[in-house]
């Protein structure tokens, strides 16, 4: 795995349409150092999952039903131990504002892959694995 240790990053996957959950998640499988622990399909179950399973990383799709990405990437990265979040969307960025979300970066879904996944990690990670508090949200 990518780390001395041998860890592997734990990943939460959550879009309401089943086929962009899937394309994450074979991201996920296919970048080194990774792995699925889950997924979801609500903003709010996002919230319950990542309370659950402890990941190191969410991809959170922007447009969810009930609580959308935005704000459930702000409820996560405002908890003490809360995740690094990446948000993704088939529309571009100038579309929303994510600014005080806390997610470390956004990726267009058409654009996501392995290098775009381990640069969004080393953006937001710690060094010891947790997730980069960002002080200006």
């Amino acid at each position: 795995m990518s780390s001395d240790l041998g860890a592997e990053i734990r990943v939460l996957v959550v879009d309401d349409q089943e086929p962009f959950r899937r394309a994450m998640a074979a991201v996920v499988v296919e970048t080194d150092g990774f792995v699925v622990v889950g997924s979801a399909t609500t903003g709010e179950e996002s919230l319950s999952a990542a309370a659950d399973l402890k990941p190191h990383l969410v991809l959170m799709d922007v447009n969810l039903p009930g609580i959308d990405g935005i704000e459930a990437s702000r409820r996560l990265t405002s908890r003490p131990d809360g995740p690094v979040v990446v948000l993704l969307s088939t529309y571009d960025a100038e579309e929303f504002d994510i600014s005080g979300s806390g997610a470390t970066a956004y990726v267009a879904k058409a654009a996501f892959g392995p290098d775009r996944l381990s640069a969004a990690w080393a953006a937001g990670a710690r060094p010891d694995g947790g997730a980069r508090r960002n002080d200006s949200d």
